[in-house]
């Protein structure tokens, strides 16, 4: 379903309006005196800028004190096991994107956590999507996704594509796009992004598949080019590169978001009073902005919406990775 920045602004305006109001009570129900944003991933990262600007809108109605809590390590899992170990009393959240609890559980054959026992959905946070760029190796002429899968065709030796990490969904999207389009890409997988985008830059590697905020600096320099984007509408942050559907590959959208979870158990009061206090500081201009420079969308929602959310997603991407013939980690 598309929605409009109009509508997500009235949206978001309306949040505030009602947090705004329900300010008072949430100050009689007693804030905590600390709480804590748990995050998979390292400082400097997306998802950590999105925790620190949720850390700072969250004091002081919902915990006088709010502090992030970087858990970085086995792809984010360590936080998720920080989560499930953590007290049910609301202190304790996790800012996730949907693949350690969507993907995992299909590329994993054993967790140390449940997806769904183990954690209770709050609220969604943003979504974001996903490009395909090209390098220097790729003549300039390449404009767009068709003309790559032809010179892929006529230089079948340089049908590679390189993502951050392997068994995620950026590696499954550059799997499936080349199947779509009828040819076979081989998989280049990299420990970190940094090292994949001078392999792209340099010329050693011809495509990749990443996350819109980090492709979007290198664009906008000229030092690649994003020659198609996985959401099923333009993205405003590119909105002159064409979209996978609009190519002719309709089936293949893509899209990744951030969700914040609680431990099993929680009481559904500390549930409700989180959930309003998200909407509320995703409604905040300086936190819209903040989102926006990491490109972004903001997307909140209720409890009962990412419950569902992520058990589409998970039956989702278990399909697709059935389909590639993925073989699932030890």
């Amino acid at each position: 379903m598309t929605i409009s920045r109009r509508h997500i602004l009235q949206s978001a305006l309306g949040a505030a309006g009602l947090a705004a109001l329900q300010r008072p009570a949430l100050a009689q129900s007693q804030s905590m005196d600390s709480a804590r944003i748990l995050t998979g991933f390292p400082a400097g990262s997306p998802i950590d800028a999105l925790c620190r600007a949720m850390a700072e809108k969250l004091r002081p109605d919902y915990a006088r004190s709010v502090l992030v809590e970087n858990r970085a390590g086995v792809g984010g899992q360590l936080a998720a096991q920080a989560l499930k170990a953590a007290p049910r009393d609301g202190s304790t959240c996790l800012i996730t994107p949907m693949s350690i609890l969507g993907v995992y559980p299909h590329t994993y054959k054993k967790l140390a956590y449940d997806p769904v026992a183990d954690f209770i959905p709050v609220s969604n946070c943003v979504t974001y999507g996903y490009g395909l760029a090209v390098g220097s190796e790729v003549p300039a002429s390449v404009t767009n996704i068709q003309q790559l899968i032809e010179w892929f065709k006529a230089n079948p030796g340089k049908a590679n594509f390189g993502t951050a990490a392997t068994g995620s969904t950026l590696h499954f999207t550059g799997v499936l796009l080349g199947r779509a389009a009828g040819v076979e890409l081989t998989h280049v997988g990299y420990i970190n992004g940094g090292n994949m985008l001078s392999d792209l830059v340099g010329g050693a590697l011809p495509a990749c598949v990443s996350s819109i905020s980090t492709l979007r600096p290198f664009h906008a320099s000229g030092k690649l080019r994003v020659i198609g984007t996985s959401g099923a509408t333009r993205s405003r942050f590119l909105p002159q590169v064409s979209t996978f559907s609009e190519a002719g590959y309709k089936d293949m959208v893509f899209s990744e978001w951030y969700g914040v979870f609680l431990p099993a158990r929680t009481p559904q009061e500390r549930v409700s009073r989180l959930n309003a206090a998200v909407a509320a500081a995703l409604a905040a201009p300086e936190v819209a902005e903040t989102l926006d420079a990491q490109a972004l969308e903001v997307s909140p929602s209720s409890p009962s919406e990412l419950a569902a959310l992520l058990k589409r997603d998970t039956e989702l991407w278990g399909r697709r990775i059935k389909s590639v013939g993925f073989t699932s980690y030890s």
